[in-house]
């Protein structure tokens, strides 16, 4: 029908409150449903329902500002006929609880007409502690269109993650409850639930109260019957009692003064239901632990945990991810505990561990990462087998002398292993790791680097090996690593090439190194540091220049005067750094493409070259610090150009 009469003409239509896309397919299903002049207008607490009709444009509607709340509010609450002392002041603070929101202007202004000025000050004084029913029962419409994950999801978000978390931590926790939020995330940005500002989650004043109307429900005085712990009461009261209700909580011992920790442990021991907990702890501690942790926790972060394993009675068999930072344990857990759902295992600063769990007990695991574990003397030997690991991160571990072999972990896309005791060797590998792309060996004792790794590891794209200072023989297969794209080397004294003895790296030859950098193996190389590594003249090689996708060189901190060849054949290099490059006298001719150049510290140079014609997309340089050069006009007029 409405298609029939609306054909031929030119109508303005406005569709109002529409939250199910079947009402729009029903009153404006297409374009020439209308005619040509036809503007149809929708307003939506949705933007999905305007994005999947394909509607022409979306235009958010945005807060008031003050100057407007207060004109809408004034419509609504000024009586001319029962003027109110301190109108002007009073309609001020309320037009700043509503934070531009035309809806609570509306209901607050209408809700004041008729009041007197201590009725004003009473009503301001109740929207502290008690929400205005209306306003929050509007707002709860939308709430009440999602689904039930997704109103977890909003209420844990409204209680404790909002502009306090980065997005990246709070996704852990999301993640570990099941909630799915990427998909959760976009329909409540997409129903104005919430908003992002620089990487944190955020919301309208009022729709964080709708939160809190919501968890505190029928008894807004009473924590214990609440889904989420919001407040210090329950800290204060006193309870003693074993809760059913609570789901979540964050924990601060650390404002409470003496006796705190013993009165958290108690708290938490009482918490049969919860499926994550946050406790932060900024000292140690040696009461007592908990009694009792809940079977249905998900999400564990808890720093300073006291000395004492977890309980023998914690059988979490949900639990996805568990951290643990300056906590005092000797061992998580005695024994063997099967965990068949942990994913993600972090220890940091624990300073007492010796020893880490049974992995054959955490089949699921993703993730481990083992830092600051002073007297960890041992990684268990069922890590080499494990089926589920794609990232493992162990530095700083002073004590740890073993890592198990790796005999099966196919997954794994990321080995880092960096600043250990000098004498911990690098695990053998003795099967095909089709996953890792990403190694990087720092600070370690190693003399040799395995052959296996060009064998074993031949999807490798990144391999660094920093700081490590004894490194004599590298005998890796580079032919291998055909998807290498960055390579670092810094801080190396010795190196041993394929072809030749073992000799200091400031005193190679230009036939050795280019013997070792072969561009079978480098045709993709994107990044080369080679950094820190005494170079002098006639050190580096020609065959650098073959390198034909580099985008950065990185040769800061050497001792070369000049280059002996020309950089203009690395037609993709956009970064070249020569900082502290002392001796550095001039700069070799520099590729077209050239953006950064950065020279510090070269107190030698006395030319730049002719940037000007040559290096037309270079857009920074940076020479400071004892450079005298004699053409810097040159460069000006170069960069002002570009």
């Amino acid at each position: 029908m409405i298609r029939s009469r609306s054909s031929r003409n030119n109508v303005l239509i406005l569709l109002d409150d529409v939250d199910d896309i079947k009402q729009l397919e029903a009153l404006a299903g297409s374009r020439n449903w209308f005619g040509s002049g036809s503007r149809i207008i929708i307003t939506t607490r949705d933007e999905h329902v305007l994005v999947t009709h394909k509607v022409d444009q979306v235009c958010p509607v945005t807060l008031l500002s003050h100057e407007e709340a207060l004109q809408l509010f004034n419509k609504h609450a000024y009586n001319k006929n029962n003027h109110v002392n301190n109108y002007d002041t009073l309609s001020s603070h309320m037009v700043s609880y509503a934070a531009g929101l035309p809806l609570a202007l509306k209901v607050l202004g209408s809700f004041l007409y008729d009041k007197d000025e201590k009725e004003w000050v009473s009503s301001l004084a109740r929207l502290k502690d008690i929400p205005d029913m209306e306003i929050m029962e509007k707002l709860k419409i939308s709430y009440n269109g999602l689904k039930p994950v997704e109103k977890e999801l909003f209420l844990d978000i409204a209680c404790f993650f909002r502009q306090t978390l980065f997005l990246g931590h709070a996704m852990e926790i999301f993640e570990a409850c099941g909630y799915h939020p990427d998909i959760g995330i976009k329909v409540l940005r997409q129903k104005a639930l919430i908003t992002m500002d620089d990487d944190f989650l955020d919301m309208h004043d009022l729709v964080q109260e709708l939160g809190y109307y919501i968890v505190k429900g029928d008894h807004p005085n009473d924590p214990e019957t609440h889904s989420r712990f919001l407040e210090n009461t329950m800290y204060l009261a006193g309870v003693t009692m074993e809760n059913h209700k609570i789901e979540a909580m964050e924990l601060y011992p650390c404002w409470y003064g003496d006796g705190a920790s013993s009165r958290v442990y108690k708290i938490v021991s009482n918490m049969k239901k919860l499926r994550w907990l946050r406790v932060f702890q900024n000292f140690e501690d040696h009461a007592e632990g908990p009694s009792f942790l809940s079977n249905e926790l998900r999400y564990i972060s808890w720093k300073h945990y006291p000395r004492s394993p977890f309980p023998d009675c914690f059988q979490p068999m949900k639990l996805v991810h568990l951290k643990l930072t300056h906590s005092l344990q000797n061992e998580l857990w005695m024994g063997y505990k099967h965990l068949p759902h942990l994913k993600v295992l972090q220890l940091d600063n624990m300073k007492n561990l010796h020893r880490t769990p049974d992995f054959d007990g955490l089949p699921c695991l993703q993730k481990l990462e083992l830092t600051n574990c002073d007297k960890l003397t041992e990684i268990h030997r069922s890590l080499g087998n494990h089926a589920s690991l794609e990232q493992i991160s162990v530095s700083k571990c002073d004590e740890l002398r073993i890592i198990p072999t790796i005999v099966q972990m196919r997954k794994l896309k990321t080995l880092e292993i960096e600043r250990c005791h000098k004498s911990l060797e690098f695990l053998e590998i003795k099967s095909y790791m089709e996953s890792l792309v990403k190694l990087s060996l720092q600070g370690m004792g190693i003399d040799s680097l395995l052959s296996s790794i060009g064998e074993r590891c031949g999807n490798l794209i990144s391999l660094r090996l920093i700081l490590c200072y004894h490194l004599k023989i590298v005998e890796v297969n580079f032919d291998g690593l055909i998807y290498l794209k960055i390579f670092a080397l810094h801080k190396l004294e010795y190196l041993q090439m394929p072809i030749c003895n073992s000799t200091p790296l400031r005193h190679w030859y230009g036939n050795q190194l280019s013997s070792w950098l072969q561009p079978s193996w480098t045709l993709s190389l994107q990044k080369l540091d080679l950094s820190n590594c005494n170079l002098t003249d006639g050190v580096i090689p020609n065959d650098i220049c073959e390198l034909s996708n580099l985008r950065e060189l990185n040769l800061s901190h050497n001792y070369f005067t000049r280059f002996q060849f020309s950089l203009s054949q690395l037609t993709q290099l956009k970064v070249l750094n020569l900082t502290w490059c002392e001796s550095l006298v001039e700069f070799p001719e520099l590729p077209s493409r050239l953006a950064i150049l950065r020279a510090d510290a070269c107190w030698e140079l006395e030319a730049i070259g002719d940037l000007k014609n040559k290096c037309t997309r270079l857009c920074q340089v940076s020479l400071m610090f004892g450079s005298s050069m004699k053409d810097g006009s040159r460069l000006l007029e170069c960069m002002l150009q570009t």
